[in-house]
């Protein structure tokens, strides 16, 4: 269902769409939420009307998105809490900086901002070496960063791990797809699977002999580099920019492609004034 089709739905439809898409029976949520069954059925049937914060209440206990929340609110016929501040608002200006040094400070290692949809928000210096592997097609416009990993003119003729790697993204954003209903990103997920894949991808993640993570294996002048990655968030959001945004931070998962990086470094960041 579109996000359109939710959003005109009454309040009390769209508690009972989250609720049953958590799958949780009438019974769970009303214990979770520490209220009555029946005045559970009351909202969700349209009989009561919920107050703001019940309907607060509510979505946090069904772990719903604060951009939900507030559907949820103007569904009810309330005004919605959390803001949504374009990043460049001086308001954000802390954030920004937070952001910059932390991808600074993870020089000489890849990392990007990146927001719900993973679209790239900002990156340092050293993402350049997964860029220029990159047709320039997918660098115009808003770049989506898992497009270009899987897209056959993007990353994927050089990742040497291609059927793991892609079966770890796929389903990372299947997850995402889950616990958010996002029409959009289920449309993405659809556009990554159709990609052509020369290589089995695992039915389940199992790990191999002395592995503890999925790595990224990537053909390098005639070598290999290897990476993992840590993924963060904001800590406390109140607004839906901060709240959807991600950290992916790169680190070189062998000696050999940390001498790359920090050679890389050398010739593409400038030495501070």
């Amino acid at each position: 269902m579109t996000t359109t089709a939710l959003s005109q739905r009454p309040v009390g439809e769209l508690l009972r769409h989250w609720r049953e898409h958590r799958r949780l029976s009438q019974l769970d949520l009303a214990i979770q939420a520490d209220i009555s069954a029946r005045h559970l059925s009351f909202l969700e049937t349209g009989r009561s009307n919920p107050s703001r914060e019940m309907v607060l209440h509510l979505s946090q206990e069904l772990d719903l998105s604060l951009r939900e929340r507030n559907r949820l609110l103007l569904a009810a016929g309330f005004a919605p809490v959390f803001s949504e501040t374009t990043l460049d608002a001086p308001q954000m200006t802390a954030v920004r900086k937070a952001l910059r040094q932390i991808l600074t400070g993870h020089e000489p290692y890849p990392a990007v901002v990146v927001d719900g949809r993973w679209n790239l928000v900002d990156a340092n210096a050293s993402l350049s070496l997964f860029t220029r592997l990159l047709s320039p097609g997918l660098l115009e416009g808003r770049v989506n960063v898992l497009r270009a990993s899987l897209h056959p003119d993007g990353l994927a003729p050089h990742i040497v791990n291609l059927g793991e790697w892609r079966g770890h993204l796929l389903e990372r954003l299947r997850r995402q797809v889950a616990l958010t209903a996002d029409p959009q990103l289920e449309a993405l997920h659809e556009e990554l699977r159709a990609y052509p894949c020369d290589q089995p991808e695992p039915v389940v993640e199992m790990p191999g002999p002395g592995d503890i993570m999925v790595p990224l294996r990537l053909r390098h002048d005639g070598g290999e580099l290897a990476f993992f990655s840590t993924i963060a968030t904001f800590g406390t959001p109140l607004d839906i920019t901060i709240a959807e945004l991600a950290i992916e931070s790169f680190f070189p998962a062998d000696q050999t492609t940390a001498e790359v990086l920090r050679e890389q470094a050398r010739v593409v960041i400038p030495p501070p004034p």
